[in-house]
């Protein structure tokens, strides 16, 4: 596209109206409407953990100011400033401290959404950010944020269709992936903590699974309240390795420059799935460390601070930080001690120690108490939960790879370097 067929115009301009959410902070209250806040907006998605809900006369006040409809967009003005959320669907709640970006209607929305998410605009944001402990956004600097936009509607609904194509098909694949999990961890939940198969027995009721694997299932629940047969063990006795990793020194450049070593870090046990890593290191940066190689299929569990007890899921071969135990697990086992520390995360969390900073250690991972059934239960559930965890790791990987060919699309898009042709070309070739 060709530079006269772009147009600039200010926020305040491009949209019905630019404002913020309420400054006040309405009392909290049992019943009533969510008020959501900038750290509400993760991920390009309103997320209500850790909101609150108010008075439906508090709320209605706030929406006087900052009623949030249907393609506005929001960003966050505080902290975290500039993560942005299109609300594709009729809210359900306020804003406290949140700019609103009133839209004239879909396109608009969903291309001014796109916009703040460029570099363009981040770098606007970036250099207009105020404050000293912590940074934060006006509500002037916001409608005065430099829109561009080609003048051709047709072109914007193009650009729209391209990038909303994209996320639209890494969100079914985030959907699908929560469909996935949510049927092995209800499996798991059933066989390995209700224990429903037993109880079913000892209630007298009919068989729900196959008669070769019912039969599998102990009869009745021991003096402790488990299956009969079943032991009470360490987690170390499903594994065949579990270690720590390390950290190369950051003062020697040899250990790092051009590595292509994936290194791990205990805050991208976050994503849960992880088959790339943020840094590398080089082979004499693995030599001279604490880092070791840990294979495709371990879990890992984060050990210090914020993130102690976070458990993820590698799909590659890779080294980590000395902030994550890494356990190998038996291969009837895999899926079974994933879903076990998943489901113990809360209680694995609350054991660690330390006042200034919360840490777990390696031998408290070694020594965690674990339910143990029969080798021939674990195959069987190993057999059943693994197809689903392989097709959870291909979804996510091809989303990975969808997000990094909209990333490239967004700024050459957005500025007119490339052409709609081109990016849709892109897109057929990557899907």
């Amino acid at each position: 596209m060709r530079a006269s067929h772009w147009s600039e115009k200010r926020a305040e301009d491009f949209c019905l109206s630019v404002r913020d959410g309420t400054h006040d902070s309405p009392k909290p209250t049992a019943y009533g409407k969510k008020l959501i806040t900038s750290k509400n907006i993760i991920g390009s998605h309103i997320s209500l953990e850790n909101s609150y809900r108010i008075s439906i006369e508090d709320a209605e006040k706030v929406d006087k100011r900052s009623l949030v409809e249907q393609w506005d967009v929001l960003i966050s003005m505080i902290g975290t400033v500039g993560e942005v959320c299109l609300i594709k669907e009729k809210p359900d709640f306020s804003i406290k401290n949140i700019g609103l970006f009133k839209s004239k209607g879909k396109e608009e929305g969903v291309y001014l959404y796109y916009y703040l998410k460029s570099q363009l605009a981040k770098n606007y944001i970036e250099n207009r950010l105020a404050g000293s402990t912590q940074k934060y956004i006006s509500l002037t600097e916001l409608r005065n944020i430099p829109i561009k936009y080609p003048k051709n509607r047709e072109e914007m609904c193009a650009i729209n269709y391209v990038l909303s194509y994209l996320d639209d098909k890494i969100d079914l694949n985030r959907r699908t992936n929560e469909t996935l999990e949510a049927m092995a961890r209800a499996l798991f939940r059933d066989w390995f903590v209700d224990f429903g198969p037993t109880r079913a027995k000892m209630a007298g009721e009919a068989p729900y699974l196959a008669p070769e694997l019912w039969e599998l299932f102990p009869d009745r629940l021991d003096d402790e309240g488990n299956p009969e047969g079943w032991k009470i063990g360490e987690l170390q006795e499903l594994t065949v390795n579990i270690c720590n990793g390390g950290t190369p020194k950051r003062t020697e450049s040899s250990y790092w420059e051009n590595g292509d070593i994936p290194w791990l870090t205990s805050g991208e046990i976050r994503k849960q799935y992880i088959s790339e890593t943020e840094n590398h290191i080089t082979n004499e940066g693995l030599e001279n460390s604490s880092a070791k190689w840990i294979p495709a299929g371990s879990i890992v569990i984060a050990l210090y601070g914020a993130t102690a007890g976070e458990v993820g899921l590698t799909a590659a071969k890779m080294t980590t930080n000395q902030a994550i135990s890494s356990l190998m697990p038996k291969s009837i086992c895999k899926a079974y001690i994933f879903l076990h520390m998943l489901h113990s995360k809360i209680n694995l969390a609350n054991k660690a120690t330390g006042s200034a900073q919360q840490n777990l250690s390696k031998n408290l991972i070694e020594t965690f108490e674990t339910l143990i059934p029969s080798d021939k239960i674990l195959y069987e559930f190993e057999n059943k939960t693994s197809l689903l965890f392989d097709r959870i790791i291909k979804n996510f990987d091809e989303s990975h790879t969808l997000a990094q060919l909209r990333d490239l699309l967004l700024p050459k898009l957005m500025s007119g370097e490339i052409s709609i042709r081109d990016a849709e070309k892109m897109v057929e070739d990557a899907t």
